[in-house]
């Protein structure tokens, strides 16, 4: 079981045959405001839920004190800026091998969303590869796997029904035993549909979509872990409404290489590729050699990353700061009682 869950010598090169002895492996599957589920050899529980942990997560499962079980290093790992006014990081899930990117042939398809969880993506280390569904309902197929493909060299573009036979055989390549993979996108693209596909069932509800915007009803509402029998472990999760960027700015530039690799010949080096003499960027615009569009989006996406990095950092060292501040008067009550005493 620990193998089909994804058990691979990352993991097993950070303990020892004690470890395994007496806290086996288990993965997390499910994440409960309380409690996580957690899957392992002849050991399928809840547990008390542990801080900063998320689905695909590794832990030696502590019998005897579940909440002092030790998570292992992540191989990878998928956050971003959380929702709302929060200014810190959501975990969305660990221990990932490769994201389909789920998109539609229909007017959901969006190249900057594509581009953002690219550059999640690529920052994490993890395999994209961007899935089009819907092919067969749409007459400009190819028209939406060249948009697709222009994004970068290195992710692959594949088309497919998903509801037809298609997902087992096209993403066979990347969903081979003991590997994860998962299916990110907005609502109402086929995730759902996708991971049935793979497990051959219909073991998770799925949609229709609203004929008049092309939007998705929500139908996954958590994320999860499935194992597919013989196959791999898949993420299914629900459609996000929003992608906040956050501490990848290497993954925005692999993206965008052609442009970050320009960026590097501006005369200034804090250019913002507007009107600032000797740059590059615009040099290249001007002649034809970048796309307008695509310029936009980067420096949309790399001004929105900057800001958010810099919020959750500021974030982050309030909370250490308060963090200090409460163990300085816990120390000072503690000595208050001793001395009184």
């Amino acid at each position: 079981m620990t193998e089909e869950m994804g058990w691979q010598p990352f993991f097993s090169q950070q303990l020892d045959l004690d470890d395994l002895h007496r806290t086996p492996p288990v993965r997390v599957t499910q994440v409960h405001r309380s409690a996580l589920h957690v899957v392992g050899d002849a050991v399928e529980m809840d547990i008390p839920t542990l801080r900063d942990v998320t689905v695909g997560d590794w832990l030696l499962l502590d019998r005897d004190q579940p909440g002092q079980s030790r998570v292992l290093d992540r191989k990878s790992l998928l956050q971003r800026r959380a929702p709302g006014t929060e200014r810190q990081m959501q975990l969305i899930a660990a221990n990932i091998d490769t994201v389909f990117i789920v998109s539609s042939c229909n007017p959901d398809f969006n190249v900057a969303r594509m581009e953002r969880y690219i550059a999640l993506c690529f920052e994490a280390e993890i395999t994209p590869v961007i899935v089009l569904t819907k092919s067969d309902l749409s007459e400009d197929v190819a028209d939406y796997v060249a948009q697709a493909a222009a994004i970068s060299d290195l992710v692959p573009v594949i088309a497919l029904d998903a509801r037809s036979g298609d997902p087992k055989t096209r993403l066979a390549e990347w969903c081979k035993p003991g590997k994860t993979v998962a299916f990110l996108g907005s609502s109402g693209v086929g995730k759902s549909t996708l991971t049935n596909a793979l497990a051959g069932g219909e073991e998770i509800e799925t949609g229709a979509i609203r004929e008049n915007d092309a939007k998705g009803r929500h139908t996954t509402t958590r994320r999860e872990l499935h194992l597919v029998p013989g196959g791999c472990v898949v993420l299914d999760t629900p459609g996000m409404r929003e992608l906040q960027l956050a501490d990848v700015a290497a993954g925005i530039d692999e993206v965008f290489a052609d442009l970050a690799a320009l960026a590097e010949s501006c005369r200034f080096r804090d250019c913002q590729h507007q009107s600032e003499p000797g740059c590059a960027v615009q040099a290249a615009l001007a002649s034809g050699q970048v796309d307008a569009a695509r310029l936009y989006r980067w420096r949309k996406l790399v001004a929105e990353e900057a800001f958010n990095s810099a919020s959750v950092s500021e974030r982050r060292m309030k909370d250490r700061a308060f963090g200090k501040m409460v163990k300085r008067a816990m120390k000072q009550k503690n000595r208050g009682r001793r001395d009184g005493g």
